[in-house]
């Protein structure tokens, strides 16, 4: 198995990267957001919102 960073040969203790540095920017990618799979929906907080505008008043 090779390294997904750098294609190196892996370290037993890092597996599946050869290095701590490579597992720390892998990390960086997924905390930084570059794995993300794009989506045509709006975000969570967008959609929640114009619901909530669209709604008819209950009365109290």
């Amino acid at each position: 198995m090779s390294c997904p960073i750098c294609s190196r040969e892996t370290d037993r203790r890092y597996r599946p990267f050869c290095s701590r540095r490579c597992a720390d920017v892998d990390l960086a990618k997924w905390l930084g957001g570059d794995y993300r799979i794009p989506s045509e929906a709006p975000e969570d907080g967008e959609g929640a919102a114009s619901e909530l505008e669209d709604r008819p008043e209950k009365p109290h």
